[in-house]
């Protein structure tokens, strides 16, 4: 028997392709938490209880919105957590034309390239493994994370046994570890910012980015 291995993922960026600025991301990215067990959500529930006995009532940690003291107190949780990152970056200005008319279809594109990446690095043959994604907007996401993860675990391992399961971030805290980790990232890509990344820079274990030698901007 083999191991159950749980992925919780989150996105950063946008799917909009114009030029960057004005709300408009440079960069689109796929970001997975990988982990055995989930202690890191056990230990952000019981930050969030920590809290309310201070007078500070959260729903949920997201890092866009949360003030620095308590993006502080997270990270300093997700630090210590046995788990780790592996993000996609895609540079949207060199997305071919094609693909760029088709958010849908670069959305695939994108899951399709991460977990193609890290699934042969995470999972064997013998495990069992659970994706675990923020509920997304739109029904045919669903169906592009479903196919994407059906696609390549087919390829990069053919016995294992997956599921995919959809839930609001705030409803379950390992989805907010990846809500915190691609902010990181993406803070760190969009505006040079490594001060949170730097945080957490042991747990990111690739960052693949599939344009990196492409030269031609659309």
């Amino acid at each position: 028997m083999g191991k159950r291995v749980l992925v919780f993922s989150d996105e950063a960026g946008c799917l909009t392709f114009k030029p960057p600025g004005n709300g408009v991301s440079r960069y689109f990215m796929i970001g997975t938490v990988t982990m055995t067990d989930c202690t890191v959500g056990d230990e952000l529930l019981r930050l969030r209880r920590e809290l309310a006995w201070t007078g500070l009532q959260l729903n949920q940690f997201h890092a866009t919105t949360d003030k620095p003291k308590i993006r502080k107190r997270v990270f300093s949780v997700i630090a210590g957590a046995p788990l780790r990152y592996d993000v996609t970056i895609l540079d949207k200005r060199k997305t071919y034309g094609y693909v760029r008319e088709d958010a849908v279809y670069f959305y695939k594109l994108a899951w399709h390239l991460h977990f193609k990446y890290v699934a042969p690095q995470i999972v064997s043959s013998n495990d069992e493994l659970l994706v675990v994604a923020s509920s997304l907007q739109i029904n045919r996401k669903r169906k592009v994370v479903y196919d994407a993860v059906q696609d390549v675990v087919a390829q990069a391992s053919p016995a294992v046994t997956f599921h995919t399961a959809f839930a609001p971030t705030m409803s379950d805290p390992c989805l907010q570890a990846a809500d915190y980790l691609a902010w990181a990232v993406q803070r760190k890509y969009e505006a040079g910012d490594t001060g949170s990344y730097d945080l957490v820079r042991h747990l990111v274990r690739t960052e693949f980015q599939p344009y990196l030698r492409g030269k031609l901007q659309y």
